[in-house]
């Protein structure tokens, strides 16, 4: 059973003063709960956008800070964009964000098959929504989430595009099993990313895999959170936002 949830008192979530609650007038945003593993359930933000058609997805994996009202804003900015976002709190088994004392350590001790699970049940229930189009779903991760986006790829062969924003690449035994096309977002200050970064070429290289990347001048880790510089910010998201259009369609 899916549980749609309006409040977000009821879920615990805290939302900084600072940033606005009121969302774009052409998009809805809801929290919803899905079935995972073992009985578990997955909580979720979902934002549509205003459309008259079904539209392509996009799975929004967050960052080693968990679920933060900034992945909400990359949800809505995805909708906002044509897409249908949702972005699953991937600590969601454990109480969920908002319930760790140390999230980083949270996100470091859960186990790469519980995390797929997890994914696996996040694309299953948006390719039910009805608002979707089934056949086009992709993912974008930032930070932790960057790497997880890559490793997802590898173990969903279905998605149709996957953006790692400052993550790391896979083992490069697992890259062979990736079936979408995948576009890097780095920043230049970023040393300790980017110096996987050849490996990552070379693996996807070997295998046959489309891999596309650029590096953002002045920009370090986190950069489209911290919009510092704001030029490069803005234009790595143009970048991300052409990427799934061209290979999700629009």
């Amino acid at each position: 059973m899916i549980a749609r949830i309006t409040s977000l008192a009821a879920i615990g979530l805290v939302v900084a003063a600072a940033v606005p609650v009121s969302r774009p007038a052409d998009i809805h945003g809801e929290w919803v709960k899905y079935a995972g593993a073992g009985g578990d359930s997955v909580l979720a933000y979902l934002a549509f956008p205003e459309r008259p058609d079904p539209a392509p997805a996009v799975i929004v994996i967050h960052e080693n800070r968990g679920m933060t009202d900034w992945i909400q804003t990359v949800a809505d900015s995805l909708a906002t964009a044509g897409f249908v976002a949702i972005a699953p709190d991937l600590l969601s088994r454990r109480g969920g964000t908002a319930a760790q004392d140390d999230v980083r350590r949270a996100l470091s001790g859960l186990p790469p098959d519980s995390i797929t699970t997890d994914l696996d049940a996040t694309y299953t229930f948006l390719r039910t929504v009805q608002a979707v189009r089934a056949d086009a779903v992709g993912v974008v991760g930032f930070c932790w989430g960057g790497s997880q986006s890559f490793r997802y790829a590898t173990n969903n062969p279905a998605l149709r595009a996957a953006v790692v924003c400052y993550g790391s690449g896979p083992n490069a035994a697992d890259v062979t099993r990736i079936g979408a096309p995948v576009f890097g977002v780095y920043g230049q200050n970023d040393a300790r990313i980017n110096a996987g970064i050849p490996e990552t070429e070379q693996a996807m290289a070997a295998a046959g895999k489309t891999y596309m990347k650029t590096i953002y001048p002045g920009a370090g880790h986190a950069f489209l959170r911290t919009r510092e510089p704001a030029e490069s910010a803005a234009a790595a998201w143009r970048d991300i936002v052409g990427f799934l259009e061209k290979e999700l369609g629009r």
